[in-house]
């Protein structure tokens, strides 16, 4: 009877699992970086881009039709980011030089990121919001929104953590910002994208091999949402040892990949005994693709299956291609670059939420001026 009530239970907890959705903005300036904008900003609903604006086009638009839904309610929404984007590209240019001199540098490539977001648990109402700057692919300063105080990851920062941390009119805007403006504008956009944010797609399954001694790499790409887990299992039991989970990655139509490697010699007496599993939230059903031999996809298939190992090879190419590119965008700190040489009087005199910070209001990153003797 309490196995059954346990199971029920359990089924229940899993069946109004929460989601939690994100709104998040990453910034980058950068200077002398061939062919490539000084300043682009980028904005994500849910993993998904919605927005982009850069220094080349000089335009904030949308990059998914649905998010076109606010203009019926504020007509000049594009206007205003672009006029926003406009400011922090013009800030950040300084902010650059700003930086240089507080790291006693001259020339050369350097890149300053911001990283402005919010969460929103649907269930709870419960809200959390990052503010993260990050300078040539490293921390430099934060804003911790449990103590409203900031966090300085290089010694430079500190001075202006400390002037920072005095500013109870600019503390009180973010607090304002991160807690009310920034979930209000996220649930407008989940509504807007419903149909979208909202699906589910299940993915194709691939078991992956490079050569008959690397690991089997179980790999699953084209699902959606992100909330999903895969794992190996040995004779009905989850797998923790010989086990190498990889990170979600983005693909380019907007779904995720995932993959998981296990290491093991694959002979005729551990097949079926090992199976990779996929779960989705909200869809009941596993996808459980068991070991066999003839189902890995490997690059020392014979001339007769040279098709497959041409599939397999790409298909390895891709999830190299996809890690580098994240771990580029970890290195870079997914960052929204701040406001170090912004005026800390212009964010007071006109507030006006549209779904963001701008350079110099409710997100801003550092609006007092920054100097090199901090």
């Amino acid at each position: 009877m309490n196995l059954l009530l346990f199971f029920l239970l359990a089924v229940q907890i899993h069946s109004v699992a929460p989601v939690v959705h994100t709104l998040k903005y990453f910034d980058t300036a950068s200077s002398q970086v061939p062919n490539f904008p000084e300043f682009v900003s980028v904005g994500y609903v849910d993993e998904v881009q919605v927005v982009r604006y850069d220094s080349n086009s000089r335009r904030a638009e949308a990059k998914q039709d649905w998010m076109n839904k606010i203009t019926a309610e504020d007509p000049h929404y594009w206007q205003i980011q672009t006029e926003k984007n406009v400011v922090s590209e013009q800030v950040n240019k300084n902010n650059i030089e700003v930086l240089k001199k507080l790291f006693n540098q001259t020339g050369g490539v350097h890149v300053v990121q911001w990283m402005s977001a919010c969460e929103w648990d649907d269930e709870t109402d419960e809200v959390h919001g990052w503010h993260q700057i990050s300078y040539d692919g490293e921390d430099f300063i934060s804003l911790d929104m449990k103590t409203w105080t900031y966090t300085a990851a290089k010694q430079q920062a500190f001075p202006n953590k400390l002037k920072l941390d005095q500013n109870k009119p600019q503390l009180d805007h973010h607090k304002y910002y991160y807690t009310e403006v920034c979930p209000s504008y996220l649930k407008k956009y989940v509504n807007y994208g419903r149909d979208v944010l909202m699906r589910t797609e299940l993915p194709e399954v691939y078991l992956l091999q490079k050569t008959p001694s690397s690991p089997v790499s179980c790999l699953a790409t084209g699902f959606y949402p992100d909330r999903a887990d895969l794992f190996w299992r040995k004779d009905g039991e989850e797998l923790h040892e010989d086990v190498e989970h990889g990170e979600m990655l983005p693909n380019h139509d907007g779904t995720f990949q995932m993959s998981s490697d296990l290491k093991v010699e694959v002979t005729a007496d551990v097949e079926g005994k090992y199976e990779c599993v996929f779960q989705l939230s909200g869809v009941e059903e596993d996808i459980v693709t068991k070991l066999e031999r003839r189902s890995i996809l490997s690059n020392a298939s014979h001339e007769d299956n040279l098709s497959v190992a041409v599939a397999a090879t790409v298909l390895l190419a891709a999830v190299v291609v996809v890690v580098v590119v994240k771990r580029h965008r970890n290195r870079r700190g997914e960052g929204r670059p701040c406001c170090l040489s912004s005026s800390s009087s212009r964010w007071k005199a006109d507030y006006r939420p549209a779904g963001r910070p701008n350079a110099d209001d409710g997100g801003a990153g550092l609006s007092e001026k920054m100097t090199a003797e901090g």
